[in-house]
């Protein structure tokens, strides 16, 4: 049971659901521009039920907690490519392999929206953004929202399992803090889908973390703090551009 009277166990919880908001602002990125593909009115509900997904994943993780720590055994074993010193190996384990994979993906995924959102701004995007938003089906975007979810889910918890000892208050910590997500991801992806150069900053950003995952799953550890200051600094900069063009414009109209 949860001593609530404990404040250790406020500052825990607190921690732990601070923690899952930090690590879930790439998600929630993620889950933005690729829900921006599906027709308005199913966005939101693409959205509620990919993250209600992601809940629920995290949840099971934390109950099969065991399983989840025997995944950072090593599996197999690879030359180290990123040490100078010759006839070094550094062991996989299945987590590393998770997050190899998924990094991989998020970069393969990124690239290629910043591709299309390129060709789609070249060639006119209005006409050919409808017939794109009838192609993807509600099935396959939420197919990639929960593959991305998996992963990022595996990073918080396993973050969350060096810092907690009580599952309870992990598992009490992912709800709020979904619930909290849930309730900006709508004003998130609004704003990151009505401006074209927030999208291509929040791809990059995704990019980024693709190659992040990569690196973590061979053990070179990036720090995320410093990634997370750029981003908001970009995102600072890049508002103040918008305010700019915005009254620039409005002084050509006067």
């Amino acid at each position: 049971m949860i001593d609530f009277t404990d404040p250790g166990t406020w500052v825990s919880l607190v921690t732990l659901c601070f923690l899952e908001i930090v690590l879930g602002v790439d998600n929630i990125i993620f889950i933005s521009i690729v829900t921006g593909k599906l027709p308005q009115k199913e966005q939101a509900r693409a959205r509620n039920i990919g993250m209600l997904l992601a809940m629920g994943f995290r949840v099971c993780l934390l109950l099969g907690i065991n399983l989840i720590i025997a995944l950072k055994d090593p599996v197999i074993t690879i030359p180290d490519l990123f040490n100078k010193v010759k006839g070094l190996h550094i062991g996989l384990s299945y987590k590393d392999l998770i997050l190899i994979a998924g990094g991989i993906f998020l970069l393969v995924k990124s690239v290629m929206e910043i591709h299309h959102k390129m060709n789609e701004a070249a060639e006119g995007g209005g006409h050919k953004k409808k017939k794109e938003a009838k192609k993807n089906s509600f099935g396959s975007i939420l197919i990639q929202i929960v593959l991305v979810d998996a992963v990022f889910s595996f990073d918080s918890i396993l973050t969350a399992v060096g810092l907690v000892d009580n599952v309870l208050i992990m598992i009490i910590a992912v709800i709020i803090s979904m619930a909290i997500m849930m309730m900006f991801a709508g004003g998130v992806a609004a704003v990151i889908n009505k401006y074209p150069t927030l999208q291509m900053l929040a791809l990059s950003f995704l990019v980024v973390i693709g190659v992040v995952l990569i690196a973590s799953g061979f053990h070179e550890e990036v720090n995320k703090s410093i990634i997370y200051s750029c981003l908001g600094f970009s995102i600072i900069v890049e508002m103040l551009n918008i305010r700019f063009r915005k009254k620039t414009t409005n002084a050509k109209n006067d």
